[in-house]
């Protein structure tokens, strides 16, 4: 009986643990959690939309999906021959289209900025050149200070030195180009709805601040009072016009009005028309006038001068006598001032020449004015109307160069010498245009002729270290090594010695890979080490000795993202993919950049880790919009469109939850990749640009 009992519960023990299991087992597959994250809470039973849900799956996703749980399987396994291993060959084709990465193909790019061989000596010296220059010389110095903080990986300290030459730049060429540069590098012309012209509120962008010559360099953080200055401009020019709207429209109209006639001693006669004038008024606009009408010439003894044959019409005439005595323009259409200043520089009229490029040039608000008038502004030599032109192009880049007038201008030495002869060619102009020009297509035409124009322009021995350098990366990447050998060699005779890695690596490309090797050498041992040293001279070892190389430029510079690359690839080579991640992950640790999330996401991808690889594509699409994979041969978008098939769809409410476990856990490339796919599903939502500009601030 004890033995029947005994029995007996072990037997009702069995089966509560199996009626135990049932329950677990029908609980995980309500998939609870799963339900609490959609967009609706969901019936413990599964509904007949979600079945439907499910059924909506397209073919070629199933076939995709099937293809790769077929490529799971282990390689010793013997599997039956069917239709969907050449699907497989397809999916890996398609997803992986230059194959795996191979360490012989890897190098580090040249960097484009200048790069001394000690980064904290050559500030401290730019510092103190800065403390003890004269006050008009600021700008420059800055300008160069921003040229080495250039090399930086902090944007940040690029921008601080930006607004130093801003603030202390006196003349109004360098105020426009600066302020522009300012805003382009805020990338202010991919918002949406944004005008070129727009005032950010404070003098230091203000387009209209950038036109006032003078050096004021307190005054600059201010906040802009250019509203208030068009509310009491709009009020004096009403009063104005309010109270002389008869007398100037007749004078205007016919040369006559309120003045007295008795005044008028002299006429200027062009064809049938007569146009009365004081003879003082007309003699204090210019010494050719004066000469004229109070000196030795027989037109000071006339009251009638014959002015036919000098090509001004009467309205022009008519609007001189206004202004020799009133000096006001306001009443008179732009193409009367036109001709007013083309008159002002034929008889030397330099207080009318002043005012109507003044004038003109408040009238330039968009990129038509700006085209129109910029032929205008040069062929009469007029200052300001040409800044004024310049800035509306140089605030709408990149898109500016687009048109081929611009581009001609430009980057031409014919439009290079007619903005000389106006004043606006200068270092800091081509500087900041052929890093728009670099930063859009390196290995343009555009490009190399705006590098060319800032090589002209270079004085200063900086200047030329970096103009050179420049002309020698893009001639690099351009696959043009004799002519980068020619101007790394240029680079490196002003003083940039880190010009000789661009030298050693256009000879190694032209087949002289010993000389590369003993020029890299010699350079350890003449300087102070530093890890980008022992990284170039690993390029030209083999086996050990460049193992030890990386090492060394590691030890010396963690910031180097080559030896993790190279390292992580040689270990894929080894079928070490676990590895190979674990290692760029060293890196990506504390330096993300798109290579190096590019790297990943391929190496993601051979692992078969589809949702892995998508979220570091979209990343480096956050940071770098236009950025091309494998080799510069796709372009990340398209790479996203193949692996979404491929990887978990998320609803909107998913993305929510997914961007909230992210931003808790410090996961900024996650939260990265979550925004980005939630902005494409929503683009016009401006919290999740903020929380972008937050990740990408961190």
């Amino acid at each position: 009986m004890t033995a029947s009992i005994v029995l007996d519960s072990e037997s009702s023990t069995v089966e509560k643990r199996k009626m135990q299991q049932n329950i677990f087992n029908s609980i995980r597959s309500m998939k609870i959690m799963d339900a609490c994250k959609g967009t609706q809470v969901h019936a413990l039973k599964p509904s007949a939309a979600a079945a439907a849900d499910r059924s909506s799956v397209s073919a070629a996703d199933k076939q995709l999906h099937t293809s790769l749980d077929h490529s799971k399987s282990p390689i010793g396994r013997t599997r039956p021959v069917s239709t969907t291993a050449p699907r497989h060959d397809a999916v890996s084709e398609t997803l992986l289209p230059c194959g795996l990465p191979a360490s012989e193909l890897l190098e580090p790019s040249i960097e484009p900025s200048l790069k001394p061989l000690d980064f904290v000596e050559t500030l401290a010296r730019v510092h103190r050149r800065a403390e003890c220059c004269a006050a008009l010389e600021k700008s420059e110095v800055y300008l160069e200070q921003c040229a080495v903080l250039r090399g930086l990986p902090d944007p940040k300290l690029f921008r601080r030195g930006l607004r130093e030459a801003r603030r202390h730049a006196a003349d109004v060429h360098a105020k426009v180009v600066l302020a522009s540069w300012l805003r382009y590098e805020r990338r202010e012309d991919e918002l949406v709805g944004s005008n070129s012209m727009d005032c950010c509120g404070r003098n230091l962008e203000c387009p209209k601040a950038s036109l006032v010559p003078g050096y004021d360099h307190e005054s600059v953080f201010d906040r802009c009072t250019c509203f208030l200055r068009e509310i009491v401009s709009d009020c004096v020019v009403r009063n104005q016009e309010c109270e002389q709207e008869c007398s100037t429209s007749s004078e205007y109209v016919d040369g006559s009005g309120d003045r007295d006639a008795e005044d008028d001693d002299v006429f200027f006669c062009i064809g049938d028309s007569e146009i009365s004038c004081r003879r003082y008024s007309m003699a204090a606009l210019s010494r050719p006038f004066e000469t004229m009408l109070c000196g030795g010439f027989l037109e000071c003894r006339r009251e009638k001068i014959n002015f036919s044959m000098n090509c001004v019409s009467v309205e022009a005439m008519m609007a001189v006598e206004v202004f020799s005595r009133t000096k006001r323009l306001s009443q008179f259409p732009p193409n009367v001032i036109l001709e007013m200043l083309s008159f002002a520089n034929k008889f030397c009229c330099e207080e009318m020449k002043h005012a109507c490029d003044t004038h003109l040039a408040s009238l330039v608000l968009d990129m038509d004015d700006a085209v129109l008038l910029i032929e205008y502004g040069l062929e009469e030599t007029a200052y300001l109307l040409v800044a004024a032109c310049m800035q509306v192009f140089l605030r709408e880049l990149p898109g500016s160069l687009e048109r081929w007038s611009v581009m001609k201008m430009f980057c031409c030495p014919e439009g290079r010498d007619r903005l000389a002869l106006v004043g606006h060619v200068s270092f800091v102009l081509y500087y900041f245009l052929s890093q728009v020009a670099m930063e859009e297509e390196m290995r343009s035409d555009m490009t190399v002729m705006l590098l060319e124009r800032l090589g002209e322009c270079a004085v200063e021995g900086w200047q030329k270290q970096l103009a050179y350098h420049q002309l020698g990366v893009v001639m690099f990447e351009r696959k043009e090594y004799k002519d980068a050998q020619r101007w790394f060699e240029s680079a490196v005779e002003a003083g940039h010695i880190y010009s000789l890695v661009g030298v050693a690596r256009a000879k190694y490309k032209l087949g002289h890979m010993s000389s590369a090797y003993k020029m890299i050498n010699s350079l350890i041992e003449n300087y102070k080490p530093v890890g980008w040293m022992y990284q170039e001279r690993s390029l030209y070892c083999t086996g050990k000795e460049k193992m030890v190389d990386l090492l060394s430029a590691t030890e010396l510079d963690p910031t180097l993202s080559f030896p993790y690359k190279y390292n992580a690839v040689s270990l894929l080579e080894e079928n070490k993919i676990g590895a190979a991640i674990s290692e760029i992950d060293k890196i990506i640790g504390f330096k993300v950049s798109p290579d190096c999330l590019e790297l990943r996401a391929w190496l993601l991808i051979a692992m078969k880790d589809y949702e892995g690889a998508l979220r570091d594509v979209r990343a480096i699409l956050t940071l770098d919009p236009n950025y091309m994979v494998f080799y510069g041969n796709m372009h990340g978008g398209h790479l996203v469109e193949l692996l979404r098939p491929v990887a978990q769809q998320w609803s909107q409410a998913d993305c929510w939850m997914q961007l909230y476990d992210r931003w808790s856990s410090v996961d900024d490339i996650g939260s990265l990749a979550v925004v980005h796919k939630m902005l494409e599903n929503d683009p016009g939502k401006s919290i999740l640009r903020f929380r972008q500009s937050l990740l990408l601030l961190r």
